[in-house]
């Protein structure tokens, strides 16, 4: 096969409102800086679960596609992001059991039209929160989302005891925003937001908390990352807890998908 029947290869970002997402511009960047000219990063915006499956449909179906200007191109690795990660569990043909155990798929390795869904998500959170190792009490959990599910995956590997906060609670490790309140901040090491709540362009939402409680024996961990500083993140500085938002751990888990795509 000559160079030019090689298909160029398309990666992308599968999921809602991606004006402002992190992973297009960061593999962009990545790519420019490798030489890659025959790979690109898009972004597929998906308005329901049913467009999902008629976009994986379409990619199976015709896994090489012809471009206008004459070129042949295949999607080999998609990122997943909200509300996604959940619904990717109906869509991959094989799941990692990671991916598995968590409940949610946040990257899709895609061989011979095959889709495997991974979750870098767990990889990323963890090297993310090394500079605040050890956790010495409990965390709380705010949000039941996908990425919830592999920071709780990683708390019971750290065996750091957590529960989730959310505002329809189920089951007996989930509670209410209105039980939180000083004595049980008196427990607790580490919150982390894993809810969209104080994303751009809502920069003065924050989650509904008892701020007025923390101290500087508090982490606050927010995987919003745009903002970079966060209401959530603002209102814990002041009170003196430690801070930190999601970019590290998202930097970790792209590094890691593409070390997948690659392997």
């Amino acid at each position: 096969m000559d160079n030019k029947q090689i298909p160029h290869s398309v990666f992308g970002l599968i999921g809602q409102r991606l004006d402002y997402s992190f992973s297009k511009a960061y593999f962009t960047e990545k790519f420019e800086k490798l030489g890659l000219e025959d790979h690109e990063y898009r972004n597929f915006e998906i308005a329901t679960e049913a467009d999902l499956l008629r976009f994986r449909e379409s990619v199976t179906y015709n896994p090489i596609t012809k471009t206008t200007n004459g070129k042949n191109e295949i999607i080999r690795g998609l990122n997943v992001t909200i509300p996604y990660k959940e619904s990717m569990l109906k869509i991959c043909d094989q799941l990692t059991p990671e991916a598995q155990a968590i409940g949610a798929v946040n990257t899709v390795v895609i061989e011979d039209n095959k889709w495997i869904g991974h979750n870098t998500d767990v990889y990323g959170f963890a090297k993310s929160l090394e500079p605040f190792l050890p956790i010495t009490q409990n965390a709380l959990i705010l949000g039941t989302g996908g990425a919830s599910k592999a920071i709780s995956y990683t708390l019971d590997a750290l065996k750091v005891p957590h529960l989730f906060v959310s505002r329809n609670p189920q089951g007996e490790y989930s509670i209410p925003y209105e039980k939180i309140d000083g004595d049980v901040l008196k427990i607790i090491s580490l919150i982390i937001n894993s809810t969209p709540v104080g994303t751009f362009p809502d920069v003065e939402d924050k989650p509904n908390l008892p701020y007025d409680h923390l101290n500087k024996n508090h982490i606050l961990y927010d995987l919003v990352y745009n903002p970079s500083n966060t209401m959530f993140m603002k209102m814990g500085k002041v009170k003196g807890a430690r801070v930190t938002n999601g970019y590290q751990m998202l930097v970790h888990q792209a590094e890691k998908s593409w070390e997948l795509w690659n392997d």
